[in-house]
């Protein structure tokens, strides 16, 4: 089998058609489709029953990195990935990565994405950079997860999986931790997803100035967790925690720059 696709969903049913269609409609390569939904109260269930391609789990989880983690325990193919219920594949997306995944020695390969408003209509099309561990820890999480691809036999089956204490920037932490490990990293320059952003986006929900201590404090724990990336797989320069901050800004400068030279 050459693909493992993974879906975690809650209460998604909006896009959930939209999604599992993307998946139906590859054609020319050999797939699982596994959801995994938590509990939805919505008709979530109802949409997924109209795909027969797709296997639907209904279990309580720990949350979206648990629900990942129970795909990558069962995934059989050769190349797996997570593609989020609001989220959808290109057509001809998964035939068009086989060969040169076939060809390809790394760990981690990764593709292009656009980003579409809720409504599916494009807004940005994004060409992601080559693998920078400097970029990625320092500036932000570039690899899209929804368009990246893990060798079964040396991540999958190597035992790795996401941390289910994260909950934002779980990819960012994985891929962190991949490469600190020596995975290797490869981009190729073909277009894979469509990224939604909507309202609910959980890396997005908590962005903005806000005088809301519920806010704020939501906001925070998704900060502390880039800031433990940085801690764990990045530079770190001083004892006190304010002065890491300070070393933190010029870091990220530098590496936003590293990142504008790699795309020209």
């Amino acid at each position: 089998m050459d693909y493992t696709i993974i879906t975690p969903s809650l209460n998604y049913g909006r896009f959930l058609g939209e999604c599992l269609g993307s998946v139906a409609a590859q054609e020319g390569v050999r797939y699982e489709h596994l959801i995994f939904d938590s509990g939805s109260t919505d008709h979530s269930a109802e949409v997924a029953f109209k795909f027969p391609h797709a296997t639907w789990l209904q279990e309580p989880d720990r949350g979206m990195s648990d629900a990942i983690n129970k795909g990558f325990n069962q995934a059989k193919g050769d190349w797996v990935m997570w593609l989020n219920a609001d989220d959808r594949l290109k057509p001809g997306a998964l035939a068009a990565m086989i060969d040169a995944l076939k060809k390809s020695h790394a760990d981690v390969v990764y593709g292009d994405y656009d980003f579409v408003n809720e409504e599916g209509n494009l807004t940005r099309k994004m060409k992601v950079p080559r693998w920078s561990a400097f970029v990625h820890i320092h500036h932000h999480c570039y690899v899209p997860s929804t368009a990246a691809f893990y060798r079964k036999t040396t991540i999958i089956d190597d035992g790795h999986r996401l941390r289910n204490d994260f909950h934002y920037v779980m990819d960012g932490e994985f891929y962190a931790r991949l490469n600190f490990m020596g995975k290797s990293f490869q981009h190729l320059p073909i277009s894979i997803a469509d990224f939604r952003m909507h309202g609910a986006n959980a890396s997005q929900r908590h962005l903005g100035k806000s005088r809301d201590m519920e806010t704020i404090l939501a906001a925070e724990r998704q900060h502390l967790e880039s800031r433990a990336v940085r801690r764990a797989y990045g530079i770190t320069l001083f004892e006190d925690p304010y002065l890491n901050g300070l070393a933190d800004g010029l870091l990220w400068l530098a590496a936003k720059g590293g990142k504008a030279l790699m795309k020209l």
